[in-house]
Parts: structure tokens; sequence; C-alpha cells
């Protein structure tokens, strides 16, 4: 009933610069890495930037080696943030592990044995 209807008032579209959407897509290779790191290699992390109707969208997203693909966006209020901070960096690092991790968790279930005791 309430698709297309935008509850939040008007929204500015942002744009970037060249140099704005580089340091974007650095802080986002960046939160790619980290996830890396806190995950197995058998977990596929990718990132990319897309515009939306309200300006540039900051995607990253894990495929875990069994179950769904999780992802989590960052958009950008205003031209002037389009960077991400050291602490949503780890946020979104810690944040999109963990729920690739519980996504493996889930699918598996508690029927299987644990490989080494």
């Amino acid at each position: 009933m309430y698709g297309n209807t935008s509850f939040g008032g008007e929204t500015e579209e942002v744009t970037l610069t060249a140099e704005q959407r580089e340091d974007l897509r650095r802080d986002l290779s960046s939160v790619a890495a980290r996830t890396r790191e806190l995950l197995p290699g058998e977990f596929v992390v990718g990132s990319e930037i897309s515009n939306s109707t309200t300006g540039p969208r900051a995607t990253i997203a894990v495929q875990p080696p069994v179950g769904s693909v999780v992802s989590a966006d960052y958009t950008p209020e205003d031209p002037e943030s389009a960077s991400i901070s050291d602490a949503e960096r780890d946020d979104l690092a810690q944040g999109i592990a963990a729920s690739a991790a519980l996504q493996v968790k889930q699918v598996m279930g508690d029927d299987t044995s644990p490989t080494a005791q």
C-alpha cells in the first residue's frame, strides 16, 4: 500500500566529484579487504558502487560457501561526508562477516558433527 510513498520528505540527490567517488571506492575496498581477513577463504567478498535515485550507493556483499548472499549498503548523505570513517569501516566489515557466518550456521543447522575434537 505504501510501497512508493516517501514519508521522509524530499531527499536531494547527492552527486560526487571524481575524487570523492574514488575516495569512496577506496574506503569500500578497505571494508572488503577487512571482511576477507575476518572470514575463511571459502567466503567470496565483493563490492561495488552504483547509482540510485538519491545518488551513489556503496555495496559490500559476501557469498558464503552455503546459503544466500549477505550484503550491506552505504549511502553518503551529503558530498562532504562521502567517505566512510574508520569506525564505520570496522563496523561494516565485522557486521557483514558476522552475518555471513550466521547464514552458514543457520543453513548447516545443529545436525552436523564437528570435524575435530
